[in-house]
């Protein structure tokens, strides 16, 4: 094969197969320039398909396809224009509508909905105490009725019902867990749609009305908001049930009312009975059922009138005037502002009054029959206190959403004449808007000192307006009189709970508005308090919000480290698994925010032991994602090092990362790349002329790599390092560590296995080591022979190698590899190779085109050229047809493209490889009509004009 193998012009066949250049106006053309649509019309074209003549606006002479065959229009155009002439009038009408109604009717996205307080709530408000709940209402839960009862009997029935329920007994079912409570009243939530499904309206209203007096029972007084909460789940359940009843009843087999519907277009049996339910409810002897489920179901008096809603408002608001308990009373406030918003939000005059009779009654909170309450429940007047908080929170931020100016500024007014008014200033803090508050801070600052510590905690009120700081900038000339008035009153708290919750937030004022030493005075003050009795412990949270913060507005890491107390503060994270993520989330920022390059020493220390606490929290039972996340972000730290041409300083750098990453193999494989990289830069500043102090520190590179990779556990990770590493060598002209890395490579082909893991999954590992050995094959062509090894000695040891490696039995990636093989040699009996290594002599410059050299290849050739003629006999024999004319057709390529066809035992062998492929009906047809086609192409041109007869003898057969 090679004594016949083509001679190659490199330069002319490139010159010859390059593509051809195309000379573009700029001016009028570019990829990126953007599409111009022009209107373009034509004449409509006859059925037949004749031409028609085109005008068209486009400078462009290439007709549209597709506009040809329109007449002119596009179809989607036309329908849209047609839509648009029966869509106007409706679109004027609607948007007159939606202009005319008051921006303030609706409420948008801006405001926070009740559903996510709920989950906060039921967890911060808990109790350990036995709860109780109504006998009556545990009968309930799983009762049925037999259906199909007369009429009579039903009325009888209901009437009965309805008796029991004024007098029926209030024995109450004791020693409820907290659990056990939320239980029952979920059951009698599904028990109210159980009875409302199967037409047991009576009983549905029963079960609400009991659970509604639960409201009245304070006898678990820190477990209210909670209970609250569940039993308002009850109330909306049954509001919406009531409200969609009276909505089917509107239909009349026809379309559903619209939202906005109007009384008028509400049928009487609807109205008759929305008009029932509300009589029922009236009927109510006890005061807090009554306004609980009136409440619910205010929705349905738009049915009735248009002015219904906005009557019954200021009734409810006047009815919970009469409830003595006022933590009872706020909280049936807080539910009449939630449905007050829910279906008349621009109602905020009733919302406001509302809030005002709370005013008016505040003073009841600090009463003797609040004070004796307390103390037969052995609670505390700040932890009761703490329980008004989200009525309170409620309420005002009803009132504030989109409220003016002036409004907020009364209710801010109305709270400073009361006395003890620390938990509506807080609630206030809460609710209002943060520019709002953080525009008046020094009035705040102010109103917080006066108020009276036994009751609701100073610090509390500090933390509410330190989260409003964080959201919007006081005044510039207040900034620092804020800070230290705030942090007089945190830095003498002595519980640490209560002392970081408040620090927390402080924090991120301090960060955004002050320099280092502040954040720095802040930072040591942290540390003082949450150090003692190892308090940090108990606060990983808090401490872990503050790290956060801190990065959030430091970005320059230098900056950051020179921050005297930031390293001692990240040691109160003691915990392995908080301290990895407190490193994970500097990092994080390091590698987002560090735009350039460093090798500042304050940086590169701190982080290097960051690093190094994240390496050596991997051990046996972590996972791989999580291995995989700490090695990006190592990486990530190690790209950006960098000492600029102190070459020697950036090894050492990498020598140090190697002995302290050593457990995370993609690091290893990233330092192998960068001294690579490392060896690379000294050969461009060199220009390719190493000095004796260059060429030592290039092979003390190769050395690095040469020591690391075998460390490795994945097997096509080293490799792939080995032939990268050994074509940096050779490079560098470091020509016998090169062989070094080529030998390291052979050696290791035999201990390939069968099968490797690829992302959890198990596969064969043909393909990537037949990969893996084109590309070796590519850099051994270059690879000049060691004088004393013999010739072609990495050829043949990798020939050996693939020879004894034992491959899958259903796999011709063998034969392909011999193919390969054919390619390589062939490129190495030219006088001049296809590409070179600068400043290193190839086998051809070496040998000259010797006749002993080329007997060597060829004596390779026909050992591989035996081995594939071979195993095509013996896929015949086995029947493996399908694969025998894959392979044929394969090999046949080969020799059209590498061998010299003049030669007849050669043009023979192509011919008959060319019948073996179509012998047996499995050739491609495309594929073999594709190939001649070419061969025919190829034999127009001058020195493959032998081509022309090489075509003849190639037929073509059909599948059959």
């Amino acid at each position: 094969f090679l004594r016949h193998a083509r001679s190659r012009n490199y330069v002319s066949e490139s010159e010859v197969y390059k593509l051809e250049s195309v000379l573009l106006d700029f001016g009028d053309y570019h990829p990126l320039k953007p599409i111009t649509v022009t209107e373009s019309k034509t004449k409509k074209m006859s059925r037949k398909g004749s031409t028609s003549s085109t005008s068209s606006s486009s400078s462009s002479s290439m007709i549209d396809p597709l506009s040809s065959v329109l007449d002119g229009t596009d179809p989607l155009s036309l329908f849209a224009a047609a839509a648009d002439t029966v869509s106007t009038t409706t679109t004027m009408d609607s948007t007159r509508k939606k202009r005319d109604k008051d921006d303030s009717s609706a409420v948008g996205s801006d405001f926070e909905p009740w559903s996510s307080k709920r989950s906060e709530i039921l967890a911060r408000y808990t109790t350990t105490e036995k709860l109780s709940i109504n006998s009556n209402i545990k009968s309930f839960v799983g009762k049925a009725t037999a259906p199909g009862s007369a009429v009579s009997e039903k009325v009888r029935t209901r009437l009965e019902e309805l008796d029991d329920l004024e007098e029926g007994s209030q024995k109450e079912l004791l020693n409820l867990t907290q659990q056990d409570y939320m239980n029952r009243i979920e059951e009698l939530n599904q028990s109210l749609k159980d009875a409302w499904s199967s037409d047991q309206k009576v009983k549905a209203l029963k079960i609400v009305i009991q659970c509604s007096k639960l409201l009245s029972d304070t006898t678990v007084i820190q477990f209210y908001p909670s209970k609250f909460v569940l039993i308002t789940d009850i109330l909306d359940t049954f509001g919406k049930l009531v409200y969609e009843r009276i909505l089917s009843m509107c239909m009349d087999n026809r379309a559903s009312l619209p939202d906005n519907f109007s009384p008028e277009s509400v049928n009487d049996t609807a109205k008759e009975t929305c008009l029932n339910w509300f009589f029922k409810i009236a009927s109510i002897r006890e005061l807090i059922p009554r306004f609980y489920v009136e409440a619910a179901i205010l929705k349905c008096n738009k049915f009735l009138s248009k002015m219904g809603i906005s009557e019954c408002l200021p009734r409810l608001t006047s009815m919970i005037r009469g409830i003595g308990d006022p933590l009872v009373a706020v909280y049936a406030r807080a539910y009449l502002c939630r449905v007050g918003m829910e279906v008349a939000p621009q109602l905020k005059e009733s919302l406001n009054k509302n809030f005002f009779d709370f005013l008016l009654t505040f003073k009841q909170i600090h009463g003797d029959t609040v004070q004796n309450q307390l103390v037969a429940q052995c609670v505390e007047i700040p932890l009761y206190l703490t329980l008004y908080s989200p009525a309170i929170d409620w309420i005002l931020q009803c009132i504030a959403y989109r409220a003016p100016e002036v409004l907020l500024t009364e209710m801010m007014e109305r709270c400073k004449k009361l006395g003890n008014n620390a938990l509506l200033l807080n609630s206030v803090m809460s609710a209002f808007r943060a520019e709002f508050i953080a525009a008046r801070s020094m009035d705040f600052i102010g109103m917080i000192k006066e108020c009276d510590e036994s009751g609701f905690p100073k610090h509390l009120l500090f933390r509410s307006l330190g989260l409003n700081l964080a959201l919007a900038d006081p005044p510039e000339n207040d900034r620092l009189q804020i800070l230290n008035e705030a942090w007089k009153v945190i830095t003498k708290l002595k519980n640490p709970q209560d002392y970081i919750n408040c620090a927390e937030v402080w924090v991120e004022y301090t960060c955004r508005h002050f320099t280092k030493r502040e954040v720095n005075t802040v930072l040591a003050d942290v540390i003082k308090h949450m150090t003692p009795d190892r308090a940090f412990e108990e606060a990983y949270p808090q401490l872990q919000s503050i790290i956060q913060k801190v990065i959030i507005y430091i970005h320059d890491f230098s900056l950051l480290f020179s921050v005297e107390k930031f390293l001692p503060f990240l040691d109160m994270f003691q915990k392995e698994c908080v301290r990895v993520e407190v490193c994970k989330c500097i990092m994080e920022a390091f590698i987002k925010h560090q735009q350039e390059s460093t090798k500042d020493p304050v940086i590169l220390n701190a982080l290097l032991h960051i690093c190094k606490t994240m390496h050596d929290s991997v051990n046996a039972l972590t996972l791989e994602d999580e291995k995989r996340m700490l090695a990006a972000l190592i990486n990530g730290f190690i790209k950006m090092v960098s000492f600029g041409r102190d070459f020697e300083q950036q090894l050492s750098f990498y020598v140090e990362a190697r002995s302290m990453f050593c457990n995370l193999e993609p690091v290893l494989v990233q330092l192998i790349h960068s001294v690579n990289q490392l060896a690379m830069e000294t050969r461009r500043v060199m220009k390719g002329n190493h000095s004796r102090k260059t060429a030592a520190f290039v092979r003390a590179c190769v050395a690095f790599c040469f020591i690391t990779i075998p460390s490795l556990s994945s097997i096509f990770a080293r490799l792939n390092l080995y032939l990268h590493s050994g074509q940096v060598a050779l490079a560098n002209q470091c020509l016998s560590q090169a062989d070094a890395f080529f030998k390291a490579a052979v050696s290791l082909v035999p201990e390939v296995p069968k099968m490797i893991n690829i992302d959890g999954k198990m596969r064969p590992s043909d393909s990537f080591l037949l990969e893996f050995l084109c590309n070796f094959f590519s850099t051994l062509l270059v690879v000049p022979d060691h004088p004393e090894q013999g010739v072609l000695f990495l050829v043949r040891g990798l020939l050996n190698v693939i020879q004894d490696y034992t491959w899958e039995d259903n796999s011709d990636d063998k034969i392909r590899i011999y193919t390969n093989v054919l390619h390589l040699l062939s490129a190495m009996t030219q006088e001049t190779y296809i590409y070179h290594v600068d400043k290193v002599d190839s086998n051809d410059a070496l040998y000259g085109g010797d006749s002993k050299f080329l007997a060597e290849i060829n004596k390779l050739c026909e050992t591989v050229i035996a081995q594939i003629l071979d195993h095509l006999k013996t896929l015949g024999k086995d029947e493996n047809l399908k694969r025998q004319s894959q392979l044929a057709l394969y090999f046949f390529n080969t020799i059209v493209a590498h061998g010299d066809l003049r030669n007849n035992k050669l043009n023979q062998l192509s011919v008959n490889l060319w019948n073996l492929a179509q012998k047996h009906g499995f050739a491609d047809t495309k594929t073999m009509v594709k190939t001649l086609e070419y061969i025919k192409s190829r034999s127009k041109q001058p020195e493959t004009s032998h081509f022309t007869d090489l075509a003849l003898r190639l037929p073509l057969q059909s599948r059959t």
